[in-house]
């Protein structure tokens, strides 16, 4: 339903910003002096200001919702600029503004306290609190996350929403990145979220297969660090959930996390049309007995992680856009370390929220 919507939220978000600053001047500014020269007569907007502040919360909500559903966009950065303006406007009214407005309405004659607030600065004050606690917790403590893809299966799900252990890595400031407290360092096996190098504005997540200096090596779905292979065994039953048909199940262990990875021993169908798949824009992908025609299985890894860098991957491994294809994530990208699911709603698959996934912690 909200993709259907998305043409309409998005040029609805764009009106949100100018309206958004013509309502702040106006209430701001304008309608105290509407105010005092009306005298004890209620003041009426005019038909243009009515309108703009009758729309006002149906275009935030529309910016609300793109934000929400962005995959770019640096939250952080949205928080500390709230913070800011919602400082700034609270701190300007108190000292210069509220004074005038005082000054303005005893000249006329006029009771002070009979002249209403602007609302923006009753939402300022209101607000300045709540961002900066936001902003606080988000950048230091803890994020949430929202699994976009399927390169984590069967540990993560596309839907699964889940909480990010900030300061597992180290404090840093926001939108900067800059560490400035040294707490821990990133431990074989985390599953961790950082800013891709490819684009640093989106966020992935992998699990850390390689720390600095580690030669990785990856040869049909088996994984060797330093020469050893990866502590794992094959399940006996095999992963299945309609969209994703027959593929292997290996129970790993890495550093101290024991996890489950998949794949396909064989070429994969990445093109059926598989009536039990009940997400939309997914077709299935179909592991069989053998290569699928037309398909391609995925090349070796050979590649030494160099100093202050780290080797991610995804636990899907035929089907993850990691480290193997694009290289190493720098330390200044990580984000912080994964730890809990504490909801699960894909909006492209039937039948709502995983309810039993919520929860979960993340091996």
């Amino acid at each position: 339903m909200l993709q259907t919507l998305m043409p309409l939220i998005v040029a609805l978000s764009w009106l949100a910003l100018p309206v958004t600053l013509v309502c702040i001047v106006d209430d701001w500014f304008l309608r105290p002096r509407r105010a005092l020269d009306s005298g004890p007569q209620v003041v009426r907007d005019g038909t243009l200001m009515t309108l703009l502040y009758t729309v006002l919360p149906v275009l935030i909500i529309a910016a609300v919702l793109r934000l929400l559903l962005a995959e770019r966009l640096d939250f952080s950065a949205v928080l500390l600029g709230i913070t800011v303006l919602t400082g700034i406007v609270w701190a300007l009214d108190a000292w210069w503004l509220r004074p005038r407005r005082i000054a303005a309405a005893r000249a006329a004659g006029r009771d002070p306290a009979q002249v209403p607030e602007p609302g923006t600065v009753d939402y300022a004050r209101s607000f300045f609190p709540v961002a900066l606690v936001v902003l606080v917790l988000r950048c230091f403590v803890f994020e949430p996350f929202r699994i976009p893809s399927d390169s984590m299966m069967p540990t993560l799900l596309d839907g699964d929403f889940i909480v990010v252990n900030k300061y597992a890595y180290g404090l840093r400031l926001p939108v900067i990145n800059k560490k400035i407290v040294q707490v821990g360092e990133p431990q074989r096996g985390d599953v961790v979220v950082f800013r891709w190098p490819v684009d640093p504005a989106t966020n992935f997540i992998k699990r850390l297969i390689g720390l600095p200096g580690d030669h990785v090596e990856v040869r049909d779905n088996h994984v060797y660090i330093n020469g050893q292979p990866l502590d794992s065994r094959l399940a006996r039953e095999r992963f299945s959930d309609g969209c994703y048909v027959n593929f292997s199940i290996a129970h790993e262990r890495l550093g101290e996390h024991q996890h489950e990875a998949m794949f396909c021993p064989v070429g994969i169908d990445r093109a059926p049309v598989l009536p039990g798949c009940n997400r939309r824009a997914v077709r299935g992908y179909v592991c069989g007995e053998e290569d699928a025609p037309g398909s391609m299985r995925v090349p070796p890894y050979d590649g030494v992680v160099p100093q202050g860098y780290y080797l991610m991957m995804g636990d899907n491994r035929d089907n993850s856009d990691d480290g193997r294809s694009w290289g190493f994530v720098p330390e200044a990208n990580l984000v912080g370390k994964a730890t809990r699911i504490w909801f699960n709603w894909d909006l492209g698959r039937t039948g709502g929220p995983l309810w039993k996934r919520i929860g979960k912690p993340i091996p």
